[in-house]
């Protein structure tokens, strides 16, 4: 099923540019000397391409500056090779009150962005004409004046324009573009079908909350040999409908640099997430988790299948958690999640410390957190496979610093509600996995070791069903026994001796 869907939107696309015209955005007057704005003249020619029935819209070598442009059905955006569409950096220029994207979709069908240059978002001299506005009063603003609790100060996101932003489109490809400099998520796409990403560049560091990419309650999506170098998230999979879903996700073949999570999905997940397939992807330097899987706004989770992943200097290797943050919604489901082939080496230190945007320091003093799936009381994740994993941990860890006694787990804190992170139970007793309120859970050749100074325990699993071990191999031991089992029902153990 999967491969008939890449046949197919493979098949869309090459018909598509078949059969377009061009209209060069020269022909209408643009000029590519990085001061002229553009706009009008790039909206003409996609206005005029719409209305011949489709066409490409040809974007030369130069630097073109432009504010809001609308794409429309039929159209392609082709930005040849040394072409920079440099987006304005003037806030009014996005419209009053929340910022529009720079280019932005509403139900359309058959659209492209494609081509070897470059969609600039010049995010550094656009927070500088908004943080002017914002002083002259001339802007309104309820966060900028105010501290976060990471002592950070910024400009809410709805004064910072995204770059692209497509809803309810049909048929969608972006392709070979780099995109860079944004000041809030680079791309986000809402209930679009029938989407294409290939070979497509990210890099933005210029900012707080530059995702790399958002796919929210999309369907049938293939995302293939990217690369995303960003202060948020890498990948980003989004549910804000509850009658919605990301469903159909086919991501592979990308590398990851994040101030945050390389793959996540769940931050927002009211419907949920079904038949999602990640392989192949390579993450460095980056500060949380490598893996991040969620469902904490009552959506589901459901045929999860992630293999192939390494992960370089990163701060988690993967992190899986159900949540209640929604007072009038139950719990979710988080259930039938396979990872797979998966080496990651966790290091002692910041592993995203020095880049422009880096993330926040955590605002207590902690050892190493183990990677682990974190259920709640009554809700409890199901069936997990985890099968050849490698973790090594750079441990620095001291009972100096902080120190969980193992015979106090029920003082861990549950954090039901609290945004999913996996830094957000505090100090942990075990430095390699902890896995709490599940069933169904099965590590299958896993090899877990750590160098340098540690004294917890490797693992603990507390309240869970249905555990089976097999092939587990602890490399070294800092205390024993290696693992933990407390209040673990129908265990299958293949050594014993590792409880002991």
């Amino acid at each position: 099923m999967m491969r008939a869907l890449i046949l197919l939107l493979c098949l869309n696309y090459s018909q598509l540019s078949a059969q377009q015209k061009n209209f060069p955005i020269t022909s209408y007057g643009a000029k590519g000397d990085g001061k002229t704005n553009n706009t009008s003249a790039i909206q003409e020619a996609i206005d005029k391409a719409a209305a011949a029935g489709g066409g490409t819209v040809v974007v030369p070598a130069g630097k073109f500056v432009t504010g809001v442009i609308a794409l429309k059905s039929g159209v392609t955006l082709h930005l040849a090779p040394n072409a920079f569409l440099l987006a304005t950096t003037s806030r009014k220029d996005y419209g009053p009150g929340k910022a529009s994207a720079l280019i932005v979709a509403d139900n359309q069908q058959h659209i492209a962005i494609t081509g070897k240059g470059t969609i600039d978002g010049q995010g550094e001299l656009l927070l500088k004409d908004i943080f002017d506005m914002l002083k002259k009063g001339t802007l309104k603003d309820k966060e900028w004046q105010h501290y976060n609790e990471w002592g950070q100060m910024r400009p809410e996101e709805n004064n910072r324009p995204k770059l692209i932003a497509f809803t309810n489109c049909q048929h969608v490809t972006v392709k070979n573009v780099t995109i860079l400099n944004g000041l809030c998520w680079i791309q986000d796409y809402v209930s679009c079908t029938d989407m294409m990403f290939d070979s497509i560049k990210v890099i933005s560091n210029t900012f707080l909350n530059n995702d790399g990419i958002d796919l929210v309650d999309c369907k049938n999506v293939k995302l293939t040999n990217s690369s995303f170098d960003v202060a948020d998230d890498g990948i980003c999979l989004k549910s804000h409908d509850t009658a919605g879903l990301c469903e159909n996700i086919y991501i592979a073949d990308c590398k990851v640099r994040s101030s945050a999570s390389g793959f996540k999905m769940g931050t927002a997940s009211w419907g949920g997430f079904k038949n999602i397939t990640v392989k192949n992807i390579y993450v460095y330097n980056t500060f949380r988790s490598a893996i991040a899987i969620e469902t904490v706004d009552g959506g589901i989770v459901e045929n999860i299948d992630i293999s192939n992943i390494t992960a370089k200097n990163t701060g988690n290797a993967i992190f899986l958690r159900l949540g209640k943050r929604q007072a009038r919604r139950e719990p979710g489901t988080l259930r039938k999640v396979r990872i797979s082939n998966v080496k990651a080496d966790i290091p002692a230190t910041k592993p995203d410390a020095g880049y422009n945007m880096e993330g926040p320091p955590e605002l207590f003093e902690h050892n190493t957190f183990p990677a682990g799936i974190y259920g709640i009381p009554g809700h409890i994740i199901q069936d997990v496979t985890l099968e050849n994993i490698d973790i090594t941990y750079a441990e620095k860890s001291k009972m100096a610093v902080a120190n969980m006694n193992v015979d106090s787990l029920h003082r861990i804190p549950e954090a039901i509600s609290d945004y999913p992170e996996f830094s957000m139970f505090r100090e942990l007793p075990a430095w390699a996995f902890y896995v709490r309120h599940a069933a169904g859970i099965t590590f299958k050749n896993v090899k877990l070791n750590y160098t340098g100074e540690e004294f917890r325990t490797a693992c603990i699993f507390d309240d869970v069903t249905s555990l089976k071990l097999e092939k587990v191999k602890i490399n070294k031991a800092a205390s024993k026994p290696l693992i933990i089992l407390n209040n673990v029902k129908d265990p299958v153990l293949d050594d014993p001796s590792l409880t002991k």
